[in-house]
């Protein structure tokens, strides 16, 4: 018998990484869940799975993103267990409302560590094994804000946009060796980052006090068209199939949308459809 293939999941005690691990555990593969507190993330798992606690498919690996010292020790283990990984499923992110005068430096620091520097310091510490194993592939989750900048979350923005611009290089230098890439545009689903979990920095009384009105107005809405994570694990599971060096699909309506419209739009239509949508403030409006 073949032994089943491995996959590692960044953020998988919950939100997209924890229904992710269950549909491919579902499937049949080896999943290793990559998270901050594996103890009580590897509990949710097997409630989801019905794994036993036992069951070797199932494991689970300490994962700090903002700590270099847990990204080797979690790379160690993860080569330990289960050798080069077939698939690593870069899902692990943190998100962050404020404008840009009201968002804390410390902040963009946390969001760039756990977005862009985390994920390229646990791919560099695992591309050796994958590399001499000559085949693999790395899934970077990324979202409609990194296919445009969005108001009031420019900092998440800015991340994504950096997380998605190194994958596309990333996929040119591991191509060569049999490994290959995909980026993966979500749209809106029902995780942490939609309720009040998120770190809201905004000054409601403050110069961008419009913005942030007009963008909590839709909140109720945003919610109501919120897919259930299993959709998105779904459309995952169907890219790990895929054999071209790179690979870039949406997920979501709402993220499909927005990524044609920034291909057919103009700049300026697109900036202006954004901030209809968004309720903010008309230019010159605030002088």
């Amino acid at each position: 018998m073949h032994e089943p293939r491995s996959v590692v999941i960044t953020g998988a005690s919950r939100g997209l990484g924890l229904a992710s691990a269950a549909h491919l555990y579902g499937l049949g593969w080896r999943v290793v869940g990559a998270m901050r507190s594996p103890d009580a993330g590897l509990e949710r798992l097997r409630a989801a799975t019905g794994a036993a606690v036992d069951d070797p498919r199932l494991l689970g690996v300490r994962l700090d993103l903002e700590d270099s010292a847990s990204i080797a020790a979690a790379a160690k283990t993860i080569e330990q267990s289960i050798g080069a990984p077939d698939v690593l499923v870069h899902n692990a992110g943190i998100a962050a409302v404020g404008s840009v005068e009201d968002l804390p430096s410390k902040v963009w620091e946390q969001l760039f560590a756990t977005n862009l520097f985390g994920p390229v310091a646990l791919t560099r510490a695992l591309l050796p094994s994958m590399r001499a194993a000559g085949r693999g592939r790395i899934v970077v989750v990324s979202s409609q804000g990194g296919t445009r900048g969005m108001p009031a979350i420019s900092a998440y923005s800015a991340s994504k946009g950096a997380l998605e611009r190194w994958a596309e290089a990333l996929a040119e230098e591991v191509a060569p060796f049999g490994l290959g890439v995909t980026i993966l545009v979500t749209g809106t689903f029902q995780t942490d980052i939609l309720t009040e979990q998120t770190p809201d920095h905004g000054d409601y009384e403050g110069p961008y006090a419009g913005h942030y009105a007009g963008i909590r107005s839709l909140h109720g809405l945003v919610l109501r068209m919120a897919a259930p994570p299993e959709r998105f694990a779904r459309a995952l599971a169907r890219t790990l199939d895929e054999r071209a060096p790179f690979a870039k699909h949406a997920v979501g309506v709402d993220a499909i949308l927005l990524t044609v419209g920034n291909r057919l739009l103009p700049g300026w239509l697109l900036h202006r459809l954004v901030r209809l949508a968004m309720r903010l403030p008309r230019p010159g409006s605030l002088r």
